[in-house]
This record gives structure tokens, C-alpha cells and sequence, in this order.
């Protein structure tokens, strides 16, 4: 099972956001430190800031900030939003699926039990799990973000 690294990012992004909270994380900041696109970060923030998971102040001194507590944004509830369907393979889905196998299949049995044990990992755990050995994170981080921008391809 692998996740796509626009859901990697997207929880990158809530991390960062949980780091420096109160203040406004800004999108060259995560740019600057996962040397990412800044179209694809800034794609990411949006749709986070749609699903109410960021707030986003626009303007020169803009960037953006935990719409709700670190411990309220579920890690599984954001990789649904990235991640739209976990279906490993076509008869996890009952409109689409052509597999003449479908109720006796074993395979999809054991696929459908480990899917759901890695999305309960996920469940369990919140940005807050995922932000709380701040200061190690923040040494880590913090110098990338203030190292000077590389200009971007075009």
C-alpha cells in the first residue's frame, strides 16, 4: 500500500502548521524545506483550507494556520480528502467490479482486512501525534526555512 505524495505533503503541511502555530506558516516555507513546487503546495493548502482543516490569510503577510486543533484533525480523515478511494483492486467496489470471484474470493478477503488495518492506523492517530516532538522537528525544519529560496523552474 502506498500513498501518494500530494497526501504526504498535505499532512507535511498541517505538521508544519501545528509547529508554529499560532502563526502563519507560509507557502514558500514548506516549499523552501520539502523543495517542493510552489503550484503544488499551494494546491494543497487549498484544498485543506476548503475541507476546513486550514485558514488561509491571503495578501504579502499572508500564509496559513490550523483551522482547528491538532488534536481534532484525524491523520485517516485527511488522507480520505487526499486520497479520494482506498481500492486496492476493482472488486472493492461494487458499481465497477467485473471479478466473477466476488464473494468467495480469499485474496480480497485478506486485501480488505489489511486495508482496514492500515486506515485504523491512521485513525488513531492525529496532527497532534504526529507534531508533538516539536522541538526536534522545529531544529530540523527551522533552518531550511530560512535558507535562501532557489528560483523556480518555469
Amino acid at each position: 500500500m502506498k500513498l501518494s505524495s500530494y497526501s504526504n505533503f498535505a499532512l507535511r503541511s498541517l505538521q508544519m502548521a501545528a509547529l508554529h502555530h499560532p502563526a502563519l506558516v507560509r507557502v514558500d516555507d514548506v516549499v523552501r524545506v520539502h523543495k517542493l513546487s510552489r503550484a503544488h503546495i499551494v494546491k494543497i493548502v487549498h484544498e485543506l483550507g476548503r475541507a476546513g482543516y486550514l485558514e488561509t490569510v491571503r495578501g504579502r503577510s499572508g500564509g496559513f494556520r490550523l483551522a482547528r486543533s491538532a488534536d481534532q484533525i484525524v491523520v485517516g480523515d485527511v488522507l480520505r480528502l487526499t486520497e479520494g478511494s482506498f481500492e486496492l483492486v476493482e472488486c472493492f467496489n461494487a458499481t465497477t467490479n467485473t471479478c466473477p470471484l466476488i464473494g468467495m474470493c480469499r485474496l480480497s478477503d485478506a486485501m480488505q482486512r489489511a486495508m482496514s488495518a492500515f486506515i485504523a492506523v491512521f485513525d488513531a492517530l492525529t496532527i497532534a501525534d504526529i507534531s508533538a516532538n516539536k522541538s526536534q522537528l522545529l531544529e530540523r525544519i527551522l533552518p531550511l526555512e530560512n535558507a535562501p529560496q532557489p528560483q523556480e523552474k518555469v
